[in-house]
């Protein structure tokens, strides 16, 4: 699987207002482009990928609107990997892999089963400054 974003032929970035609609325009914002990138959505992995699409957007909203007033969302794609983050300006770093050990919470750990039983990996990074961070899914194709 490809692992350098830089790599990746295909990557659009969006910034939303961290308001609840944003759910709703990161998702068809993301079966647009996959399409113009010329992924149906038919395809097994795409169904999985925008439920883990929507609920990382909906925690960003949950959780750090009040920090974070904008939500930015990365996507990228390659012939075998399609990539997204979620990007807020919260410090908080959730245990990824915790949520799957009974030490998350549930939206967490139903992306972190959907991420692991397609072969995926997920991965928070923060910011520069430690005053936000991105979590990165990516999911073979």
């Amino acid at each position: 699987m490809t692992a350098q974003l830089e790599t990746l032929p295909h990557r659009h970035v969006l910034t939303l207002p961290s308001v609840p609609a944003a759910v709703r325009v990161a998702r068809q914002t993301a079966e647009q482009t996959l399409q113009e990138w010329g992924i149906g959505l038919r395809h097994p992995t795409v169904d999985p990928a925008l439920l883990v699409l929507s609920e990382l957007v909906t925690n960003s909203v949950r959780h750090a609107a009040a920090r974070s007033p904008k939500i930015t969302v990365f996507y990228a794609a390659g012939q075998d990997c399609f990539v997204f983050a979620v990007h807020d300006r919260h410090p908080y770093q959730p245990p990824l892999y915790g949520a799957i050990t009974g030490r998350g919470s549930g939206g967490l750990s139903t992306v972190m089963e959907l991420v692991l039983g397609l072969r995926g990996t997920a991965v928070v990074r923060a910011d520069a400054d430690g005053k936000g961070k991105s979590i990165w899914i990516t999911l073979p194709l």
